[in-house]
């Protein structure tokens, strides 16, 4: 029985010691582009491939609306913050989301409670108020709580990646926010030789659940963004529901987001994140995937060490 692990690389694990002692457990590495700008994309692929074997996936932004801002900043409630104006450091990404936004929207920002509403659109701005408090941070999820929105499935970021990835022979590519089974059609036909991972992460993809399983062969459940689109109460419900139906067709299933989330700041685990990993496994998960864990987190080492200590009692006990 295989069980994989997949790693975020951040600023705590884009290093020669990580790389090193990674390469010991890790099945693949993770640059995930809402992180990562273009012009150090490159630069990265490189330094990887000098300092280890072990091969890179490039990770799409996808069909997100995402914050722009060099520093974190705090907005009180009626607070008011005004958007895309040149002159303002506190933006939205990809551009084109202001055609697409109106007056009335409420947007969730984030994960730290921030929600605020578009109480005016002008021709180069937005201007909005604080609904609830919280954090405006860089390269942090947005999300359109009053109505549905579409955008594409992949950025013009995302294109020229993956152009990079090609030249650097990487074989492995996901797709965020993967929405329907036209999206799987589409990445397939952009890759159509390489690696796929179809990341299920919103309210689309789980009415899509059925098409979108048929048209691909990899999938990878978020549990973060996916808490954005159904309350959190309902992530396990939905969880299960996408490893059985994807184990049914006999494909692989991978599950993100907050498996080892207290070791970002702590040398071990919480009871119930090893639990939650557990049931992961028995649910019949094909591998774990670490996120802030490793790229952010100040023991992304330990992280991997608990991670395969936890599989390797799975195995011995679930024979």
């Amino acid at each position: 029985m295989k069980i994989e692990i997949f790693c975020t690389l951040g600023p705590k694990s884009l290093n020669k010691k990580f790389l090193k002692e990674a390469s010991k457990e890790v099945n693949l590495l993770r640059l995930n582009l809402s992180h990562l700008s273009i012009s150090s994309l490159e630069k990265n692929i490189k330094f990887i491939r000098k300092h280890s074997k072990i091969p890179i996936c490039i990770d799409t932004e996808g069909a997100q609306i995402r914050t722009k801002i060099r520093r974190k900043k705090f907005f009180k409630k009626n607070q008011l913050v005004k958007l895309f104006d040149s002159k303002s450091k506190i933006k939205l990404y990809p551009y084109e989301t202001f055609n697409i936004l109106k007056t009335g929207d409420k947007l969730d920002v984030g994960f730290g409670g921030l929600i605020i509403k578009i109480i005016k659109k002008e021709k180069i701005n937005l201007h909005a108020k604080v609904l609830s408090e919280g954090w405006f941070e860089p390269s942090k999820g947005v999300h359109v709580i009053n109505r549905k929105i579409k955008l594409n499935c992949l950025t013009n970021k995302d294109l020229k990646a993956i152009k990079i990835g090609k030249k650097y022979k990487i074989k492995n590519y996901a797709l965020s926010f993967t929405n329907s089974a036209n999206d799987v059609k589409l990445f397939n036909n952009l890759l159509p030789r390489f690696n796929k991972i179809f990341k299920l992460e919103s309210l689309d993809a789980l009415k899509n659940l059925k098409t979108i399983i048929h048209e691909g062969k990899n999938f990878l459940i978020d549990r973060g963004d996916l808490s954005k689109s159904i309350s959190i109460e309902m992530i396990p419900v939905a969880q299960r529901k996408i490893i059985k139906e994807v184990k049914k067709k006999r494909k692989n299933v991978y599950v993100a987001t907050n498996l080892l989330e207290s070791m970002i700041f702590n040398k071990s685990p919480t009871r119930g994140e090893v639990n939650d990993i557990y049931n992961i496994l028995e649910l019949g998960a094909t591998g774990l995937v670490l996120a802030a864990e490793t790229a952010i987190g100040n023991n992304s080492i330990n992280c991997i060490k608990y991670l395969k200590k936890i599989v390797n009692v799975f195995k011995k006990y679930e024979r």
